[in-house]
């Protein structure tokens, strides 16, 4: 929940005198559900408090940082409605930089989980733009993995592309854009450096040309110059259509990997009734999402039951979507992100990324958890991420599709109807097989 705590700002909030701040501090850690709190081994740390019913002096002398103190308790009880009145008072309190982002992020966590999107987005904005919030943070909290599916998202991630907020996200997405498609910045090196060339060569070029329509005695051949005032024409023309058809490709890159990443977090309950993100399934299982009218979806469900003991030897996991199930996203309202159990039994999620995936305890805790199928959290997310990934693909949305992970989370394969269970079967290795590793 709290913004620090995944900035590895890790923050106590500490009552010294008149004037409360916040100071990092380096003792204990408590992991809750929402937060991570540093608890000072000291007795004059600053506890947190869920009693709304104040005394007069004590409300007097309320800062932005008891505030937000009290905000979390709050809404560690559930009470959100009255957590918001808390963060919102404590950005009208005269709030230091870390006060304020601290309010601004745990206030968008709120709106974000009462499915408020686009309030969710101001808060983050602002944020982002007045009070340094990470915009790693956005990406990697649990907690907004429900705004991280919603148009506002994709509005806000638009917008901090071109600005020096954004230039961390960028950054990434060059970095995996470049492992993808290694040679391009190689390509366009020597775009520039033959256009540049060929506009040269044709500026030494225009004048012989206009000698050679003139005419006389030391006059150079008129088709001679005319050919190769063409040449270098037409090669700028096709160099610089050639760099501009590159940087498409790129944008489009970007976009599948953006939404790679928003598909990554969309949540999933397994057979246990745990709920986790589809990148906590990475090398762990194959997800293979069956998207469509009910009817459809339910029969290619039984025909894969025949193939059951084959497709769990390749980890196949179905994941089922049905059209319109869902109005309105769906947000889980026992707290945020995983639930408490879960949680304990997850490595933290915060900037170390790749940490969460590639803990041996959580993978063979998720490989004794997972089994044939799983049931989606906000279906109305999925169904949004689906559509959009249709569009993409040339398809009309609303069709019926199913869509093979690989186990790095990457799509593998997609297509129109249900899938041929017998072809998956022969298509994907079995989990302990070579070529399963190499998909890691």
């Amino acid at each position: 929940m709290a913004a620090f705590a995944l900035n590895q700002q890790l923050l106590c909030f500490s009552s010294s005198n008149s004037r409360t701040t916040i100071k990092p501090c380096s003792t204990t850690w408590f992991l809750s559900k929402t937060s991570v709190f540093c608890i000072p081994p000291k007795k004059g740390h600053l506890s947190l408090t869920s009693s709304t019913s104040q005394s007069s002096s004590e409300a007097n002398t309320q800062t932005a940082e008891s505030c937000v103190n009290l905000g979390l308790s709050l809404f560690s009880k559930g009470r959100v409605k009255d957590a918001l009145v808390q963060f919102e008072t404590a950005l009208d309190l005269d709030p230091t930089p870390r006060e304020a982002q601290a309010a601004l992020y745990n206030k968008a966590c709120c709106h974000a989980y009462r499915g408020e999107g686009k309030k969710a987005a101001d808060c983050l904005r602002t944020a982002l733009r007045e009070y340094n919030l990470k915009y790693g943070t956005i990406l990697n909290d649990p907690d907004l993995a429900s705004f991280r599916a919603l148009p506002e998202f994709k509005e806000l991630q638009e917008e901090v592309r071109g600005e020096d907020i954004g230039y961390g996200f960028r950054r990434d997405l060059k970095l995996i854009s470049e492992v993808q498609a290694p040679f391009r910045g190689v390509r366009r090196f020597f775009y520039v450096a033959f256009s540049a060339a060929a506009g040269i060569s044709l500026l030494f070029t225009i004048p012989r040309l206009f000698r050679a329509i003139k005419g006389g005695g030391d006059a150079p051949d008129l088709w001679e110059t005319a050919g190769n005032a063409a040449i270098n024409i037409g090669g700028i023309i096709l160099l610089v259509a050639l760099f501009l058809w590159d940087n498409k490709k790129e944008e489009e890159q970007f976009a599948q990997i953006t939404r790679d990443e928003t598909l990554s977090r969309l949540p999933l309950r397994l057979s246990t009734k745990r709920v986790v993100e589809l990148v906590q399934l990475r090398d762990t299982a194959r997800p293979v999402i069956l998207a469509g009218k009910k009817e459809t979806v339910s029969l290619a469900m039984q025909k894969a039951e025949r193939f059951r003991t084959e497709l769990l030897r390749r980890g196949v996991l179905l994941v089922p979507v049905i059209w319109g199930e869902s109005k309105a996203p769906e947000v889980e309202k026992k707290g945020f992100g995983v639930p408490q159990k879960a949680a304990a039994s997850l490595p933290s999620i915060g900037e170390d990324f790749e940490k969460r995936t590639k803990s041996v305890i959580a993978k063979s805790k998720l490989k004794a958890e997972i089994r044939f199928r799983a049931e989606v959290v906000s279906p109305a997310e999925w169904e949004r991420w689906i559509r959009d990934q249709q569009r993409s693909e040339g398809v009309t949305p609303g069709e019926d599709v199913y869509i093979i992970l690989r186990l790095d989370g990457r799509v593998r394969r997609s297509g129109k109807g249900m899938p041929d269970w017998q072809q998956i079967v022969n298509e994907l290795p079995p989990m302990e097989a070579f070529l399963s590793k190499l998909e890691k």
